[in-house]
């Protein structure tokens, strides 16, 4: 089944080592969304990248660092994302958090209840 419609992406900047609570801040963050059954949440580990103090974040040999850039992007309808917003903001102590509206073609079978 193919599902075609518009929707909200929002990307959550963190770092490897944010932590809430003495977990993982990205891992508190995706199963808050698939708590609240989202349409769907992705991790990426940055190789490389730098926030707010400039300092610069590598994965090369010479400059390793252990807390890397990590991105969490949630996909799902505006007003999903924008109800999930006043959460973010009691979990992300520092980072950047972006929206923009997307153009989603989800492919699902065709018993899945998933939302989008």
């Amino acid at each position: 089944m193919k599902i075609e419609g518009e929707a909200m992406l929002v990307r959550i900047f963190v770092g490897e080592d944010d932590q809430k609570n003495g977990r993982p801040l990205f891992e508190v963050i995706v199963e808050e969304a698939r708590r609240r059954n989202m349409a769907g949440a992705t991790v990426i580990r940055g190789i490389m990248g730098f926030g707010a103090d400039s300092r610069l974040h590598s994965t090369k040999i010479l400059q390793l660092s252990e807390d890397l850039p990590m991105v969490v992007e949630i996909v799902d309808k505006e007003e999903r994302i924008r109800d999930f917003l006043p959460f973010l903001d009691e979990v992300v102590e520092e980072g950047l958090v972006t929206l923009e509206k997307v153009h989603v073609v989800a492919y699902r079978h065709k018993e899945s209840k998933k939302p989008l």
